[in-house]
């Protein structure tokens, strides 16, 4: 688990590819590194990855097809800055929300624009994560937790402060960019839990419909 709150901007170092897999080596920059060991996770752009090797500044992951496909990392080449996060501990401030590292898709930088010190960056999700994404919720965008300011659609806005900009590489986004989006872990389980034993029946997980909350007594009137 994570929180959100980027903790060293590294940059990747090698990109060695290992059959279908890859194996990435990240530079780790200022993120201390003598408490962590092999098999510890770390957050890369917010996906969680398993350190197989350690190096004085660097650590070394494998990375899935699975992951590749679901996540940015597959366009990552040496040189490209990332965001890094060490997995909280029990005695680590909550500063942002709860991450799991796990990308539940790829979203895109439609606009930036000053306002005021701060910037707005209005970004576009896929369709199927819109549910899951409200007015004031959290978001975590490559490992960045950040509060939602307005939704349209699948849509939404979101304000970044000088020190974000500085501290993760939001400060390189342009229109047209691919981010990688986890959506709030409680949404996410509780559209699951609200299924029922429905969510035992293959084909039976659309999501939160009226349809499905007509069949469980949900009355709009």
């Amino acid at each position: 688990m994570f929180t959100g709150i980027v903790q060293a901007l590294g940059s990747i170092r090698a990109s060695e590819a290992r059959g279908d897999d890859v194996r990435l080596t990240v530079a780790t920059g200022g993120l201390p590194m003598d408490d962590v060991a092999l098999g510890d996770s770390i957050a890369v752009n917010g996906v969680c990855l398993t350190a197989v090797e350690l190096g004085a500044d660097s650590f070394s992951a494998d990375v899935s097809r699975e992951t590749m496909e679901r996540s940015s990392l597959g366009g990552l080449s040496q040189g490209s800055r990332v965001n890094l996060e060490k997995a909280l501990s029990l005695n680590t401030p909550l500063g942002g929300h709860l991450v799991s590292g796990h990308v539940d898709g790829l979203g895109e930088v439609l606009e930036s624009r000053r306002d005021g010190r701060s910037w707005r960056f209005l970004f576009q999700a896929p369709d199927r994560l819109a549910r899951y994404i409200a007015e004031k919720g959290s978001i975590c965008i490559d490992g960045t937790s950040l509060t939602v300011n307005g939704v349209d659609g699948a849509r939404f806005h979101v304000n970044i402060v000088p020190h974000t900009m500085d501290a993760t590489i939001m400060g390189e986004y342009r229109p047209g960019r691919q981010v990688n989006l986890e959506v709030d872990l409680i949404a996410r389980y509780l559209e699951r839990l609200m299924l029922g034993d429905g969510a035992a029946v293959s084909g039976e997980s659309p999501g939160i419909t009226r349809e499905f909350l007509a069949r469980h007594g949900f009355r709009a009137d």
